[in-house]
């Protein structure tokens, strides 16, 4: 697949995802360069907002399995990956596999779950496999989960996940609530259908979605905005409000998503522009701030921002004008 191409099918599949979803096109364009970088998604939103349905929608459009795992305290990590269960006529046992085992693996409100069940999907995010009493198991390809939290729970069973968790996130984002204009157009939707949730027209299928998967890897990047994702992940770590920067997983992770932003665009060259607008999703959740810097309610947003502002923009000229996308 060409990458003018990719870019017709990742329109398509937004305009198809935006029929369920009443947001903002860039917030759908987020999700997809994470699918395209073979990245996760956290959603951290009040309650209401359209994230499960926005995990729905992109498993429909994208023609992918899809698996609901409700997070709770008692929740299990055996309740996560499967386990095995005797079988009585082979008399051996059988390995039942979990909800984890699906293209698409929705992780509703995993803050509500233990440490121990959160760090179950570790292995699942990392290396796209469970290991299970000593057995490894690989999980269906393509694979991505999309965790959703409530950033207003006052703190009754719910567990802060952990910054090892956080990192393998490739972008941590919000829905938001519409506006105006959008909030209405979500009660005609709703007049205009019988059913309470909204229909969405399957776009691809898994192999379709592999061979979009591969068209990152072949984008062009020049060699300094290369150098300019370095400096900035490098930025975060000299900033006297962070006590951890961007680690170089982080680095590899923005260049993977500058790439995907790309695609998704229709290029087949990353712009410094593709970085700057994907870099508040991929860095900010893997930063953490000081003590002091928490008393004094600075945000990791605006620290990004910070970094965004200061270090220099290269001038890269290419010899192809940008493609049809999202119009960079």
């Amino acid at each position: 697949m060409q990458s003018d191409e990719a870019g017709d099918v990742c329109r398509t599949v937004i305009d198809s995802v935006s029929r369920g979803v009443v947001t903002d096109d860039e917030l759908l364009e987020t999700v997809l360069t994470a699918v395209l970088s073979r990245g996760h998604v956290l959603l951290e939103d009040v309650p209401g907002t359209g994230k499960t349905l926005t995990a729905r929608c992109f498993a429909t459009a994208l023609g992918l399995s899809f698996s609901r795992i409700q997070f709770t305290p008692d929740l299990l990590p055996a309740d996560v990956t499967g386990t095995y269960v005797f079988n009585e006529k082979t008399r051996e046992f059988d390995f039942n596999p979990g909800p984890l085992f699906a293209n698409v693996v929705l992780a509703d409100e995993i803050n509500r779950a233990s440490p121990k069940t959160q760090a179950a999907l570790l292995e699942a995010m990392g290396e796209g496999q469970v290991t299970v009493d000593g057995e490894t198991h690989e999980l269906p390809e393509p694979f991505f989960v999309i965790a959703t939290q409530n950033p207003v729970e006052d703190g009754n069973g719910t567990f802060p996940l952990p910054e090892a968790q956080k990192d393998r996130f490739l972008v941590k984002t919000s829905l938001g609530y519409p506006d105006e204009a959008g909030e209405l157009e979500l009660l005609d939707r709703r007049e205009a259908r019988t059913d309470q949730f909204p229909s969405v027209e399957r776009v691809l299928g898994a192999d379709r979605v592999r061979a979009l998967q591969q068209v990152p890897e072949t984008t062009d990047i020049d060699r300094d905005v290369k150098q300019y994702i370095v400096d900035l992940v490098r930025a975060t770590r000299s900033d006297g409000r962070i006590e951890v920067g961007v680690s170089p997983r982080g680095t590899q992770r923005l260049f993977e998503a500058s790439r995907a932003a790309a695609t998704v665009a229709g290029r087949e060259f990353v712009t410094p522009d593709d970085v700057r607008s994907i870099a508040h999703s991929v860095l900010a959740h893997r930063l953490v701030l000081t003590a002091d810097a928490r008393v004094d309610d600075v945000s990791k947003a605006d620290i990004v921002a910070d970094v965004l502002e200061t270090v220099p923009v290269p001038t890269v000229n290419y010899e192809a004008p940008p493609r049809a996308g999202r119009g960079r």
